[in-house]
């Protein structure tokens, strides 16, 4: 799989050595000792820590553990299974991907956090620190699915690295998710499809939801991993609703 270079005005191949990238014209980067490659560039941070906290990703990954999200992860699996080359844009920690059988994993998340828990976690798959909301840094038609669960969305891009036929899978909250802490949330498919309408055409839509028992440890997971602030005192035990829209797209030529 070829890794373009980065660095603005770039963008040539990367060359794969022992324990770093290299381009021609001589911008490297070195491999983390838990196997990622961090491509973020200084001016693309809005922030010294892009992305996810180290907090906020902990308290996703006991989430996923408890088997919070596992009937959200099979209605995925029924709805379109992922196949071929998958590249996860801001895959997180890295469950959805490493959950897909029979597939050669990437993943690219703007959280360093996020991209080392990942690596650590699933050395199989190749873990890519960047911002894909400007540049995915990798080779045009270089996968056959590419995966966009609850993060950014780069319509351009996400054509440019398809191949021919490609599957471009989309999960956004829907409009129950997490109503009982945030109350009813907009209906953002159909804003959504429209996005990426002049890319992919149209979509085929699935809704899956499920709900959840959870004591006030796991209350706090959820506040921790939305960013919702904590009131005084622990949470209190509840059962929540947890709802995702799939928008299921195909590459297709485009006149």
């Amino acid at each position: 799989m070829t890794l373009l270079c980065p660095v603005r005005d770039c963008h040539l191949p990367l060359t794969r050595e022992p324990g770093r990238l290299i381009c021609p014209k001589g911008h490297s980067f070195d491999r983390a000792k838990s196997g990622y490659f961090n491509l973020l560039q200084p001016q693309e941070r809005r922030s010294k820590l892009p992305g996810d906290t180290a907090r906020a990703v902990a308290a996703r990954r006991r989430l996923h553990d408890r088997g919070v999200t596992a009937p959200l992860l099979q209605s995925l699996l029924e709805f379109a299974q992922p196949e071929g080359n998958v590249l996860d844009v801001g895959c997180g920690e890295g469950f959805y991907l490493a959950s897909f059988p029979q597939i050669h994993g990437y993943g690219v998340d703007i959280s360093t956090p996020a991209i080392e828990a990942a690596a650590r976690r699933h050395p199989d798959c190749e873990w890519i620190v960047a911002n894909a909301d400007r540049f995915i840094p990798y080779a045009d038609q270089s996968f056959d699915t590419l995966l966009s669960i609850t993060a950014r969305m780069n319509p351009p891009e996400f054509r440019r690295v398809l191949k021919p036929h490609g599957n471009l899978l989309i999960a956004i909250p829907a409009p129950e998710d997490l109503i009982e802490l945030r109350g009813r949330g907009k209906d953002r498919a159909a804003r959504t499809a429209a996005e990426f309408a002049p890319y992919f055409g149209e979509p085929t839509y699935h809704r899956a939801t499920t709900t959840a028992d959870l004591d006030s440890e796991a209350v706090g997971d959820v506040l921790h991993s939305i960013y919702r602030p904590l009131r005084s005192g622990p949470p209190r035990a509840m059962s929540l609703t947890f709802s995702l829209d799939f928008l299921l797209f195909r590459k297709i030529h485009m006149p």
